[in-house]
This record gives C-alpha cells, structure tokens and sequence, in this order.
C-alpha cells in the first residue's frame, strides 16, 4: 500500500476550551509528520455543544485548560461519553490527552472548593487538588519505546492516583509526575494516554509521536506499516537539548 492511499482523521476535542499552554503543537506535530510522509490527513474539531462521530476519527486529542473551562469541559465529556468508549474500546482509536483533559478521562477531579468535576471513567484514575503546584522539566521513561526517554514540562497541582486497572504512560527520572510520591507519570489504558506534559509533548518527542501514529495506522488498516524515516535533527537537538534539564 502506497503511502498516498492512506488517510488519517483527527480530532480536536474542545479547542474553544481546552487550549492553555501551547498544545495545539501536539496537533501541528502529528499532522505534520503525517504529511511529510505522503500521508493524508483531516483534521476535525469538535466544539461545546457538537458531537463526536466515534466511526470516523483515528486520533483523538484534549488539551489543558483553565478552571472555569474544565468545568464546561467535563460537561460536554458527559455528553460524549458513549461516543468516545466506542471509539476507545471498540474501535481502538489513539487518544492523547494533556493536564486537564487528562484528568477528565479518569473518574473525577475534586477541587479544594466546589463540586467534583465528574470525570468519564476512561482511565481508571481519580485527582485531588493538591497543596503545591509542581512548575518544572521533566525527564520520564517508556517502556514502550525504544529509546524510552521522554521530555516535558509539567505545570499542575492536581495529584493524580492510578487504580490496579490503570498502566503508568512513565515513569518519572526528573520531576513530580502525577502525585510527587509513587514516581508515575502519566497513564495508559490501550490506546488511550493521558499526561501532564506540556511542551508541547509531540514535537520534542518525535519517537512517540510516530509510535502514536503508527498505533493509528494499524487501527485503521489492521496491519502494522512502516513509517519512512524522516530527518529529526531539529526534533532530536530540542529532544536532547531538555534530557536530564534541571527542575
């Protein structure tokens, strides 16, 4: 199959909400490395207030946001929720979500003040707001990846616990992770990746950005295919430029 007749759709989940911290270049990364492979890609947002079309998408991405946001977020998560176990559990699409959104995947995130912001259970993972804000670079590891080592920048007070169903994305080398005590960074349910990491993540991390799409790849079309290898050394310079970067 020539690279020419494939297609990949994303979807951006909540833009209009969940858009802090420039992570709109997780999207430009995937699309871009799409692209530059001769790989067609369609890029579809869906607003507050629309509905996902769980049969269509590939990718599925959910920033971070402001309080307020996450609020309405959750709400529009709620509404969703049948859609996007469908595409998650049944049809085995990619997700990738960032900070807030990544909370609003496990079962609930409960603020010092106010109600708890009900979650849609995807992750088996629950949040509590915490004392400290964790600011800093963080260097993790994947197991899942070859060269493992992943870079990022976290900004959060949500502490973050995994429950036996839930699989650490990382684990945390540099840097406070999910909660500051057990070392995890992040978690994984199959195809489903939730994470503090700003960055943003994908383009200082070309190796798992091409592991997401290679996941998306086999999903649609049901077979492993090899992704042509593409110059990395802007991608690897800023990757290494962060390895190990002080907190």
């Amino acid at each position: 199959m020539l690279n020419s007749e494939l297609k990949i759709s994303i979807c951006h989940m909540y833009p209009d909400l969940l858009n802090i911290y420039g992570d709109m270049g997780n999207i430009l990364a995937l699309k871009n490395r799409l692209q530059w492979r001769d790989i067609e890609v369609e890029i579809v947002e869906v607003k507050a207030g629309e509905r996902v079309n769980y049969k269509k998408h590939d990718i599925y991405f959910i920033g971070g946001g402001q309080d307020q946001q996450q609020i309405m977020a959750s709400l529009e998560l709620q509404k969703n929720k049948d859609a996007i176990f469908k595409a998650a559990l049944d049809n085995n699409s990619v997700f990738l979500a960032i900070c807030g959104g990544y909370q609003l995947l496990g079962h609930y995130y409960q603020p010092f003040q106010g109600d708890k912001l009900s979650g849609i259970g995807l992750l088996d993972v629950y949040t509590t707001a915490g004392e400290t804000r964790f600011i800093g670079n963080v260097t993790a590891q994947a197991k899942f990846l070859k060269k493992k080592t992943v870079v990022g920048f976290e900004n959060h007070s949500g502490l973050t616990f995994l429950n036996k169903d839930a699989e650490p994305f990382m684990k945390v080398k540099i840097g406070h992770g999910n909660n500051g005590k057990d070392k995890t960074e992040g978690a994984r349910n199959r195809n489903v990746f939730g994470t503090y990491l700003h960055g943003p993540l994908l383009p200082k991390n070309p190796e798992l950005c091409d592991y997401l799409i290679s996941l998306a790849l086999k999903k649609k079309y049901e077979c492993d295919i090899p992704l042509l290898k593409l110059n990395d050394d802007i991608e690897g310079f800023a990757h290494k430029d962060r390895v190990g970067a002080k907190y």
